[in-house]
């Protein structure tokens, strides 16, 4: 009598689901799973809307930032890693490690760097948690008695969080702080450029928001942003110091099996008083509370954003990866290419 081995039980189970759960996914534009009525959008922007609250919202869409039915901008965290090089002393240092992990909950971040400056390592952690900045010989430094050292930097917390504010996501994040509003559809719809400390003005046809970098007193960002609304550049000032940040080449750059339709910039120059101080190309990122809520396009005056996608074959990678035969299961669910793109849209 031959018995099945456990593993391949819980694959073949696991392919019984998911195609059972997935024909109707696939089938939803002719009235599948996704054929249940969906509520109104709370907000849909006029196609050619100039004013604050249209422009806010598409910022915030065309960068995979507002998430679930109602729409609300829960980005929380990114965990960033990218090469290139930034200058130390004033001198070129080559990267050979770029980490940042940003939290824009409880604003803080932490980047870990090495690089070579000519034949001379360099490594550091630079920190920023609201008013204050240290760096530290290893991360976490110091939570733990004797171990690591946590040096104060109270002169760098404010170019930090200038880095943290006018980054690709903590830009529209500032400029909705400036409107003290999270969500931009739940700005008022009555066609104003300016709302509280945050507007927005046109040269030609791209928009510019003006808004004040959080925890920076007197600091003002300006973004100009590119034909998908996604910023190509911010430039901040406070007091003496102009800090111009300039972006290109957006994508997910998420692993290839955690797609989450989060955008960030692939390439990323900064530069004080006109002297390049850091100029980066993204590798990886991941993107927090993001994956777990899904995505609902209802601004059906927008063009599609590209869909995810997951080839059976990284699927099955993947699959085979995990040791555990349940949590082989769970990944091929979670790999299911979720039709929310073209199928529902609610026009």
């Amino acid at each position: 009598m031959s018995t099945v081995a456990p593993s391949r039980l819980w694959a073949v189970i696991a392919l019984a689901l998911v195609v059972t759960i997935a024909t109707p996914w696939t089938s939803s534009a002719q009235g599948g799973f996704f054929a249940t009525p969906q509520p109104p959008p709370i907000y849909t922007p006029a196609k050619d809307a100039k004013d604050l609250k249209s422009v806010l919202f598409k910022w915030t869409w065309y960068m995979g930032m507002l998430r679930g039915v109602d729409e609300h901008e829960i980005i929380a965290s990114l965990e960033y890693q990218g090469t290139g090089t930034i200058q130390i002393d004033g001198q070129p240092c080559k990267l050979t490690k770029y980490r940042v992990s940003t939290n824009y909950q409880t604003p803080g971040q932490r980047i870990q760097y090495s690089c070579m400056r000519g034949s001379t390592p360099v490594t550091n952690v630079e920190v920023v948690s609201g008013p204050y900045a240290w760096n530290e010989s290893t991360p976490g430094a110091e939570i733990v008695p004797g171990k690591g050292k946590a040096t104060p930097m109270p002169n760098a917390a404010q170019e930090r969080l200038i880095r943290l504010w006018a980054s690709p996501q903590g830009a529209p994040k500032a400029a909705l702080a400036g409107a003290m509003q999270a969500d931009p559809n739940k700005l008022a719809d009555d066609g104003k450029s300016t709302v509280g400390a945050t507007s927005v003005t046109w040269k030609g046809s791209k928009p510019v928001v003006t808004f004040p970098i959080p925890g920076v007193p007197g600091a003002i960002a300006t973004a100009t942003l590119n034909d998908q609304f996604m910023a190509e550049s911010v430039v901040v000032k406070s007091g003496s110091t102009t800090t111009e940040f300039t972006y290109d080449n957006y994508d997910d750059w998420n692993n290839p099996l955690n797609k989450v339709q989060a955008f960030y910039a692939g390439k990323m120059v900064e530069k004080r008083n006109g002297t390049v101080v850091r100029d980066l190309t993204t590798t990886e990122t991941e993107t927090g509370k993001a994956a777990g809520a899904a995505l609902v396009v209802s601004a059906c005056a927008l063009p599609p954003r590209p869909l995810r996608k997951v080839t059976p074959a990284a699927m099955a990678t993947a699959v085979r990866a995990s040791a555990v035969p349940i949590k082989r299961f769970f990944l091929m669910i979670f790999f299911i290419e979720t039709p929310v793109r073209q199928d529902i849209r609610r026009c």
